[in-house]
Formats: C-alpha cells, sequence, structure tokens
C-alpha cells in the first residue's frame, strides 16, 4: 500500500448509528432518493473513531474509508506513516491520533440532555487524555411541529448537584429543561460546548459538530423524546448512575453570560484573493481545534501549515487541486488533507459560490 503523503485523500460517506432520529437532511444533502429520518442521523468526517453504541459491540461504524479504495480505512493509511501524514509537531505530541473529530448531524428530534467530560474528568474516570469539549456550526434546519431550530445550553443560576439529580431520579423533562437556557439558532451561528457544560441539539437543526474525538456521552434522559429506551451504559458509560454526575460542572450563569460566553463571532480574513476565508473556531476560542469556511465564486489558493486538515464541502461544484492534481468536487465530498499537502487551489464552476469548512486538530 502506497499512499502519497502530499495530496488530498478523498474519503466515504460514513453515517454513525444514534439513539435519537434524524438524517433527512443529510440525505437530501447527499441528493439520496426518499429522504427520511432514522437513526443514522450523523455523518462522521475524516474519524479515526469508533461509534459506542450499546447493543452494536460488534457493529464497526463511524470510521472512514479512501473513496477509491474503501477496503482501507483512514486509520490504517495514517499508522504506515503517521508524521508524515499528520505533520512531525502533531505526531511527536499526539502520535498516530488526529485529536479531532467532525460530524455533520440532523436532529429529527431534540437530542437528549447530556454531557461530555473535561480532559480531567475524562482522565480521571475513563483514563482517556481527551474529553470531549466540541463546537456546532449551525447550517440550517427545518420547522417541526411548528418549532424553530434551538439548542439548550448550560444551567441557569441555582442549579445544584443534589438538584440536578433529583430531577434524574423522578425522570423529570420539564424540570430538565427549564434548568438549561435555551437559545433559537440560524444557519451562521457557532457555539462552544466547554466538556462540564450540559446542552441538548434541538430538533431541526442542521449542523456540523467540531469536537476532541471521544464519545463519552453521559445522558441524563432514561427514554429519548421518540420514546427510544436508553440502556443504562449508554446514560452513564459505564461509571454507574451516582458518578455520572461527576461529569457536571455545577455553574449556573445568567442568559446573557451565557451567550457572551459560548456563541463564538465570526473573523474574516482580509484581502484574500479570489475568495473569502472566515474564522468561525480559532485557537484562541479553544486550544482543541480550528475551523475556516472557505468561499470563492472563481479561484481561490488556500496556504496551509505543516499539519493536517480536514475539507468538507458544503455547496457548489468545482475542482480541488493540489500539486498538479486535479479533483472533482461537489456538495457533500470530504478530503483528509495530509501535512505535507503545502497548498491547495479551489476554483468554482457553477454561478453559485463554491463552499467548504476547513477543519484542523488541536494546536501544536
Amino acid at each position: 500500500m502506497i499512499i502519497p503523503t502530499n495530496l488530498p485523500l478523498k474519503l466515504t460517506s460514513s453515517r454513525a448509528w444514534r439513539t435519537y432520529l434524524g438524517g433527512k437532511l443529510l440525505d437530501t444533502f447527499y441528493g439520496r432518493p426518499h429522504p427520511e429520518d432514522s437513526h443514522f442521523p450523523e455523518e462522521w468526517i475524516s474519524s479515526l473513531v469508533l461509534a459506542r453504541n450499546a447493543g452494536r459491540e460488534d457493529i464497526k461504524e463511524g470510521q472512514s474509508h479512501l473513496a477509491d479504495q474503501p477496503e482501507l480505512s483512514l486509520k490504517e493509511v495514517i499508522e504506515t506513516d503517521p508524521s508524515a501524514f499528520l505533520g512531525a509537531d502533531h505526531f511527536s505530541r499526539y502520535k498516530a491520533d488526529l485529536g479531532v473529530l467532525i460530524k455533520l448531524i440532523d436532529a429529527g428530534e431534540r437530542l437528549t440532555i447530556q454531557v461530555h467530560p473535561d480532559r480531567d474528568t475524562a482522565q480521571r474516570l475513563f483514563n482517556s487524555p481527551y474529553g470531549k469539549t466540541e463546537c456546532w456550526h449551525i447550517l440550517g434546519g427545518r420547522t417541526i411541529n411548528k418549532q424553530k431550530p434551538c439548542i439548550y445550553l448550560g444551567f441557569k443560576e441555582g442549579i445544584t448537584r443534589a438538584h440536578w439529580k433529583a430531577l434524574f431520579q423522578k425522570q423529570d423533562i420539564p424540570g430538565m429543561l427549564s434548568a438549561l437556557h435555551r437559545f433559537e439558532v440560524k444557519a451562521g451561528d457557532t457555539i462552544l460546548i466547554q466538556g462540564g457544560v450540559p446542552h441538548a441539539i434541538g430538533l431541526g437543526c442542521w449542523l456540523v459538530e467540531i469536537q476532541e474525538p471521544t464519545d463519552y456521552t453521559i445522558r441524563i434522559e432514561r427514554t429519548t423524546p421518540a420514546g427510544f429506551k436508553i440502556a443504562d451504559a449508554m446514560c452513564h458509560q459505564g461509571l454507574g448512575f451516582e458518578h455520572m454526575f461527576d461529569c457536571f460542572h455545577y455553574e449556573g450563569v445568567p442568559r446573557k453570560e451565557a451567550q457572551k460566553r459560548w456563541f463564538l463571532s465570526p473573523v474574516q480574513e482580509p484581502a484574500v484573493p479570489g475568495g473569502l476565508i472566515t474564522h468561525l473556531i480559532r485557537y484562541e476560542d479553544t486550544p482543541f481545534f480550528r475551523m475556516d469556511q472557505l468561499e470563492t465564486t472563481g479561484r481561490l489558493e488556500v496556504k496551509l501549515p505543516p499539519v493536517f486538515s480536514s475539507l468538507v464541502f458544503i455547496a457548489g461544484e468545482g475542482t480541488l487541486t493540489a500539486h498538479g492534481k486535479i479533483l472533482p468536487v461537489k456538495q457533500g465530498d470530504q478530503f483528509f488533507i495530509p501535512a505535507r499537502t503545502g497548498s491547495f487551489t479551489l476554483t468554482n464552476s457553477e454561478e453559485k459560490p463554491l463552499q467548504a469548512l476547513h477543519c484542523f486538530g488541536p494546536r501544536v
């Protein structure tokens, strides 16, 4: 197996089973016939991670594979020469691990209220170097049952561990929801969800999620809004019902402070010939990942640092060129960009702009 370490690698689609329903907009995004909601509401991008699902332990799903050699996983390819594919500085710190996971998510129902551990808690409880701080960039959504897309994020003031545990024991879902801030969201919003902060994606949200590369999800609801019973292990992830409450940060904040703290403001890179580069998530916001939006109506050259990155095209058609190799691209295509690529060029071929999200791993 000889895979160039300086050329973009096109990846297969990789849907993952989840407890909640969704995915209709994902089907539409990929132009698939008869779009519908199912238990496959997520597309995992440039993924080396296997999904964790009770009862599906023998099913390997979530990992990305090469589009032209689908028998090869991206994980297997990177492990042949991780320093070259990921970058020497990244490899010296993280070995053959990307340190990041990207997902496209279409929520056909509200997700269960949940939390993910921060890094210190993940190390202590799961023996994991990664927690699961994440960020949502809203691509759009749909109105369902007359409800606009929304999210729930962060405790209101005055919520204690004892009160939160009592709500769980009674399965008082309205009480749980009322303990969190609720925000309606729209295309272009970018929201940071730090480890330890309780949250839930509301029904109708269509978004890209970038996160630390784990699937540790503590669920506070025993049944999904659609009525799917959640296994105990899917609630406490093996910690037990007492210790799972160690994963929450019981710091309540006023609504304005929550919005100021967790809703990020985009920063546009000035004077970019041929298009726009907008920094949606910067390392100043979190050291765990970075995400830019690339847009061009003509030709846009993107200079790269000596680290890997990932591309997912969210609109338009055109080409991706690196080291003389020209690859056709369209909405839904995803690519792993090795650290030795150096630069690439996007060329638009339609009247509407060619748009891509450009994602990076942790700061090195």
